[in-house]
């Protein structure tokens, strides 16, 4: 399984990026996003930016990674996905049959 990682520019063109997240930084492409200002966050696979992400969007995704290292360590996790407890799962709109 491969997961996208939110990482903030730190500097870059519309080539390449330098980001980081929690003290690790790295060299990306950022040819299918296009360039983007320092501090912006960008969703991170396999070294290419392939996706702008606001900052609540990356909390969630980054709460859920945090989660599921929890989880996989023994450690509470219910709180890190807030949003998901208490209400049934729902399948996103590409996936619903349409309305006849």
């Amino acid at each position: 399984m491969c997961l996208g990682i939110p990482m903030t520019v730190v500097e870059g063109d519309d080539m390449q990026a330098l980001v980081e997240r929690r003290g690790e930084t790295r060299r990306i492409s950022m040819m299918l996003v296009g360039e983007q200002p320092v501090g912006a966050i960008v969703l991170v696979h396999i070294d290419s930016a392939v996706r702008v992400l606001d900052a609540a969007e990356a909390k969630l995704i980054d709460d859920g990674l945090d989660g599921v290292a929890a989880a996989l360590e023994g450690r509470d996790f219910e709180h890190l996905f807030a949003d998901l407890v208490d209400r049934e799962p729902q399948l996103p709109d590409h996936l619903l049959k349409p309305e006849s």
